[in-house]
């Protein structure tokens, strides 16, 4: 990673991710003591049944916070926000995150596309996209729109990547800033918003 591309000015950090992205943040989240800074948002594909299994394990992993997001709940920094299954997550202009019920996208609800580009929308050049592992091409549209609102966009090296398609399609259809692997990620993730 070149140190001279350190992102400033981050307010929020969005991942998304399917099937074998899990795993990587379970190897990232726990080496977070805090995130001062920013929001982190967490948008992997799910099934209905799921309930708050992912939250619980998460939370299990991590000292920080972890919120599952009912609707109109408040962005604040230093929390971790997990999209609850089986609703598309929304970013408002006011600082609050809702749900919507609308179609699947990608087969996906949540849909990592849909997130991506409605934070894109509302946070520009202070967001940060991070797309992981997964099996479908979800996630490549918006890291598109996060990019041409002038946030940076992070996919997951595929060689290290338990299901390689999402990093590689998004690798083949943009630019990303970065393509690392977990270590690099949250290297990245801990100095965002500071120096070396």
């Amino acid at each position: 990673m070149e140190e001279n591309k350190i992102i400033s000015g981050c307010k929020v950090v969005i991942i998304g991710g399917s099937a074998g992205s899990l795993k990587v943040l379970l190897q990232i989240l726990p080496h977070f003591v805090s995130i001062p800074t920013f929001s982190l948002v967490i948008i992997l594909h799910r099934k209905n049944a799921e309930d708050s299994t992912l939250e619980e394990l998460i939370a299990m992993k991590t000292v920080l916070s972890v919120k599952e997001v009912e609707d109109k709940t408040l962005l604040e920094p230093g929390f971790i926000y997990i999209a609850p299954s089986d609703y598309h997550l929304l970013f408002e202009k006011n600082g609050l995150l809702s749900l919507d019920i609308s179609e699947k996208v990608n087969y996906s609800r949540p849909s990592i596309d849909v997130s991506f580009e409605s934070a894109a929308e509302v946070y520009q050049s202070s967001l940060v996209g991070i797309l992981l592992s997964g099996a479908n091409s979800d996630g490549t549209q918006g890291l598109k729109v996060i990019q041409k609102a002038g946030g940076k966009i992070i996919v997951q090296k595929p060689a290290t990547a338990e299901m390689p398609f999402m990093p590689n399609h998004a690798i083949q259809n943009s630019s990303p800033d970065f393509i690392l692997d977990a270590n690099e990620i949250l290297s990245l993730l801990i100095h965002i918003n500071t120096s070396f």
